[in-house]
């Protein structure tokens, strides 16, 4: 944050609003919290996932399948790309 270029009204107004966190944080560390269990999350909810699991496909299934598909490479299928602007 040290290398961000601010003017003088800008300066003054996040100086302002740091001081307000700065003042809550110190107003939280009064709080007794002796017996309080740690928490990172109050829902209850958990992430539920499921390891991968390969399963071999018949190869007369796996034929009809790269057979239907329109762009392949021996037994690679060619997918549009996700993580770039390509079609």
């Amino acid at each position: 944050m040290a290398r961000l270029e601010l003017n003088e009204k800008e300066k003054k107004m996040y100086a302002e609003q740091l001081s307000v966190v700065l003042d809550y944080v110190e107003m939280l560390n009064e709080v007794n919290t002796d017996g309080v269990e740690e928490t990172c999350q109050v829902t209850g909810l958990e992430d539920v996932v499921r390891s991968d699991k390969v399963e071999e496909c018949p190869p007369d299934v796996e034929e009809k399948i790269i057979g239907n598909f329109p762009e392949k490479l021996g037994n690679l299928l060619k997918v549009r790309a996700v993580f770039s602007e390509e079609t």
